[in-house]
């Protein structure tokens, strides 16, 4: 099976009637995502690509019997929205919202956690597992199915590198952003542990970039506990101290947090990292 997407996951859209959360239903049922639900307060009965909406999660859910939400609301009802969801019987939820204040971002996240649910983002761009189901914003036309697990902390460059991987026939079994903010859900070495005991992912691909320690733990979780074969990729090489690139957590202080170390890290444990996003298909074919 797939990593967090398979048959049974079914998904209500909060925010279905606004413009992105329309354009990406239909981009979704397209993947083939079984969506059964929008929910907008105030809109409950209105259809969109043919799905009905609800007033509230709790509805959506007792109607439909949905496990899985997507969040396409403004920042400043994200939060309400995603405690909704995990309190109407949600357990994966996926965050796309942007610009999230940090505090929204931690209250949400560990109300999850004490829920045992899971929250992915904020501001990622989903997951998708190619023609069986996504969950989020990434392009369709970029995927293949196959036996490659694909986690990335920045959107643009997984969208990227699974094209790269794509075009050079490489297939994806599950691909999972999961956000370069600087408090999110769901974590590298989450993901890679997912990927560790999934059945039809064969090797995993790590894209991560400047800023937090994040690429360090994978580094050391990786060293000691995986078995497949991981090529990495990180953004930022030639970032100065200092210096912002795109995320908010993308921010390198004090000597920490760069590209090197990071590089250094992976390297260390085994990984074998891409200096080009072009190169990631390259190294992988070795390792296949």
């Amino acid at each position: 099976m797939a990593v967090l997407i398979d048959n049974e996951t079914r998904v209500i859209v909060h925010g279905m009637t606004g413009h992105q959360g329309t354009f990406h239903t239909a981009a979704m049922l397209e993947m083939g995502t079984k969506i059964v639900a929008g929910v907008v307060p105030g809109r409950g009965g209105v259809k969109v690509h043919g799905v009905l909406v609800y007033e509230s999660v709790r509805e959506a859910v007792s109607e439909t019997n949905a496990n899985t939400s997507v969040v396409f609301v403004p920042a400043k009802s994200a939060k309400e929205a995603v405690t909704e969801a995990i309190d109407g019987g949600i357990r994966t939820i996926v965050v796309i919202t942007e610009h999230m204040p940090q505090h929204d971002a931690v209250t949400m996240i560990q109300h999850a956690r004490f829920k045992s649910a899971r929250i992915l983002g904020p501001n990622c761009p989903g997951l998708a597992s190619p023609w069986r189901g996504k969950v989020g914003i990434m392009p369709n036309v970029i995927f293949k199915k196959g036996s490659v697990g694909v986690v990335s902390r920045s959107g643009t460059l997984t969208y990227e590198i699974v094209n790269a991987l794509t075009e050079a026939g490489i297939g994806q079994s599950t691909c999972i952003g999961i956000g370069g903010d600087p408090i999110i859900g769901t974590d590298f070495v989450e993901v890679l542990e997912m990927f560790e005991k999934d059945d039809e992912t064969t090797s995993i691909v790590l894209v991560g970039e400047i800023g937090g320690t994040a690429e360090e733990e994978a580094a050391e979780f990786i060293a000691k506990h995986m078995s497949k074969p991981v090529i990495g990729y990180i953004a930022g090489l030639t970032a100065p101290q200092g210096k912002r690139m795109g995320h908010a957590g993308a921010i390198i202080a004090r000597g920490k947090g760069t590209a090197e170390s990071k590089i250094e890290a992976l390297t260390s444990a085994g990984v074998k990292v891409a200096r080009l996003p072009v190169h990631v298909p390259k190294l992988l074919s070795f390792r296949l």
